[in-house]
């Protein structure tokens, strides 16, 4: 099982290990464009950073990170996005960040699984083009 229970993510918070969520496609000056929101540990706080990166189309491509930003705050830091805020406590990390960016509460996985969510996303488009 890929998703993390509340009571998991939080814990991999506790332990120092960041969760993140893929939130799917969309278009940034005429450019497809796919997001994730991450929460990461950072000096006794969690810092909550949005990802906007050029959508490759390759079901092959996992490492999200490494994808070309097109959110030019990010140019300067690459990977580490947008920070859109950040809290000492982890449930209040995981509800500004939901609340933020419209992530779902039952999506979150370990740091580094998003680019699996991307792969299937990837997978799903071709397989409703294809049906259609």
């Amino acid at each position: 099982m890929r998703y993390l229970s509340r009571q998991f993510a939080i814990g991999a918070l506790r332990r120092g290990h960041g969760i993140e969520q893929f939130l799917g496609g969309s278009e940034i000056g005429g450019q497809p464009a796919i997001q994730w929101v991450a929460i990461s540990p950072m000096n006794g706080q969690y810092r909550i950073s949005l990802h906007t990166v050029q959508d490759p189309d390759d079901d092959q491509v996992g490492d999200l990170p490494s994808l070309i930003s097109l959110d030019p705050v990010d140019e300067a830091y690459v990977g580490e996005g947008r920070e859109l805020g950040a809290s000492e406590d982890e449930t209040e990390a995981i509800s500004l960040a939901e609340q933020l960016t419209h992530a779902r509460p039952g999506r979150w996985v370990n740091h580094a699984v998003a680019g699996d969510e991307y792969m299937d996303y990837v997978r799903s488009r071709r397989d409703s083009a294809q049906a259609a």
